[in-house]
């Protein structure tokens, strides 16, 4: 194998598949390390399979967090992506962008050329909408395809309708002009089947020949020749390897393991590096802080008078439902696990949304992770936007294989509980509406008994967790940003070079799940990196 490569890419998800693609188009030579397997397995191609892989150890790196004095002194689990396409291989498949002023937030913070003016074309790069679409703002011509459900629904039309009584307007696209609005959810399944990543862009780009992809390569350290980058160190199948660079390192490794690859090569904060001796290479104090995340409590209801995923989900319903994913039918087999999306404000004199809703006409047993309820049961989820609560990744050890300390804080600033609690609380009048009257029999949690805002807060530390929507912890931010870890160029700051491009850059969790705004990340710094212009 050569060892010599234009760009080492650390990290084969969603930013790294894309880079991996853009960067050969250019037939540069792309080395790709992947700490992950490979993505051949059937869970992969079922939509409903992420049940299966989500906590499934060979999949997934099974982060933990520390304890949460916001979430009842709880650690919760914060399984990311270990496996060729990252986390788009096994997550929710929902494909949503945030709003624009997300981005518009990021370019008055001091990034510039991240408004969302100028960060709509790349969102529309990447994307082959397969359904109608306003084309001053959806991509049609893009490799990842995005398509509405096609499984009929009669709670979920009852839903929306219910909303609809509650003054919330039906929005058939809230990727385009607006995102206010209750709808279906888009997702990245095309003929009833996933596409991940690495389907749509990385496996591609190793079909050019340019784009080397070497599997359980975990990478433990960027080699460094004083402050320029020049290659990756990394573990595979015990041995230790080296892989260089000619023109530059890009870490896509995700919001856990980016910050802690920066760590682990002596790139951080000078005290977390010096009490566990590693050697301080430079002293970057924001390398792990600013974690962000959605964090997300689930409410169930039992459900009468209209099928449920629940009940199709075993015996001869599910063989039916196998057969008619084998056919290329409408199927549960081929569901993201929310169908229904309420985004909305905690306040009517706010001037954009800070609250979301999900519905989905499933539920799951209590205790135990993905499994569905015996009875007919729907589900309602319930989260903030853009949470201020803020924590940190840090390495515990020099060892590369021990997991850092991963603290979300959930719940820890004072101005989140509330918009919390104003999305429960609508939750419940959607589930309680007089258009889903007819399907609701009961509330089951937390149940009618929870009335006042001390109880709800009660319920929501005890049960809510993670929505999987780690950013930050490689913070996007001008020179005057203390805590920033990249420029605007997301080059590593003090670092040549170096660059991360994923997730962990986003200065904010955007108001959304993070697939769609990773890769509009990682389309843009293709352009970044090429020296190109939109």
């Amino acid at each position: 194998m050569s060892d010599l490569f234009d760009y080492v890419i650390v990290g084969s998800g969603p930013a790294g598949s894309v880079l991996a693609k853009r960067l050969s188009q250019d037939r540069a030579s792309v080395c790709v390390l992947e700490a992950g397997v490979p993505d051949r397995h059937p869970y992969v191609r079922i939509p409903a399979g992420f049940v299966k892989t989500l906590y499934k150890p060979g999949f997934m790196w099974s982060f933990t967090s520390e304890p949460l004095p916001g979430a009842a002194g709880r650690r919760i689990r914060l399984p990311q992506g270990k496996i060729v396409g990252g986390s788009s291989s096994v997550n929710g498949l929902a494909y949503s962008r945030g709003q624009a002023a997300d981005f518009d937030d990021w370019a008055t913070w001091g990034n510039t050329g991240w408004a969302y003016r100028d960060v709509l074309p790349y969102f529309m790069r990447s994307e082959r909408r397969l359904d109608p679409a306003d084309t001053n703002f959806r991509g049609l011509a893009g490799e990842l395809p995005v398509s509405n459900p096609d499984w009929p629904s009669v709670l979920c039309e009852a839903f929306m309708a219910g909303a609809v009584q509650q003054g919330i307007l039906r929005n058939p696209d809230y990727n385009a002009a607006s995102q206010e609005g209750v709808g279906y959810f888009q997702r990245t399944i095309e003929g009833g089947r996933r596409v991940s990543c690495a389907d749509a862009f990385l496996h591609p780009a190793v079909r050019s020949g340019f784009v080397d992809l070497r599997l359980h390569a975990q990478a433990d350290a960027v080699l460094l020749e004083g402050r320029r980058a020049v290659g990756v160190s990394y573990l595979q199948h015990g041995q230790r390897h080296q892989v260089k660079a000619r023109r530059e390192v890009l870490l896509c490794a995700g919001t856990v393991n980016s910050p802690k690859l920066l760590q682990l090569s002596g790139i951080g904060p000078a005290a977390l590096l010096q009490e566990l001796g590693i050697e301080v290479r430079h002293r970057l104090p924001g390398v792990g802080e600013n974690l962000r995340d959605h964090y997300t409590v689930r409410m169930v209801a039992r459900a009468r008078g209209a099928p449920t995923i629940n009940e199709r989900s075993r015996g001869w319903p599910l063989a039916i439902e196998v057969m008619r994913w084998l056919t290329g039918r409408p199927s549960i087999l081929a569901l993201s696990p929310s169908l229904v999306h309420v985004f909305w404000k905690s306040r009517p004199e706010l001037s954009r949304g800070d609250l979301q809703v999900l519905f989905t006409p499933a539920s799951y047993a209590e205790g135990k992770n993905y499994v569905l309820e015996g009875l007919p049961g729907m589900s309602c989820g319930a989260r903030q936007q853009r949470p201020f609560s803020a924590g940190h990744v840090r390495v515990c050890s020099r060892d590369p294989q021990v997991d850092p300390l991963v603290q979300p804080n959930y719940l820890s600033d004072e101005r989140d509980p509330p918009v919390l609690l104003a999305a429960l609380r609508l939750a419940r009048r959607l589930l309680g509406s007089q258009a889903m009257a007819p399907y609701l029999q009961a509330e089951t949690l937390p149940g009618p008994e929870v009335q006042s805002d001390d109880e709800w807060l009660d319920f929501a530390r005890r049960r809510g967790s993670t929505a999987y929507h780690l950013v930050g912890t490689c913070k996007m931010g001008p020179d005057d940003d203390r805590l920033a870890v990249v420029d605007p160029q997301l080059r590593v700051r003090g670092v040549e070079q170096l660059r991360v491009v994923d997730a962990s850059v986003m200065p904010q969790v955007p108001s959304a799940n993070t697939l769609a705004a990773t890769l509009m990340v990682a389309e843009r710094a293709a352009d970044l990196i090429r020296g190109r212009a939109l």
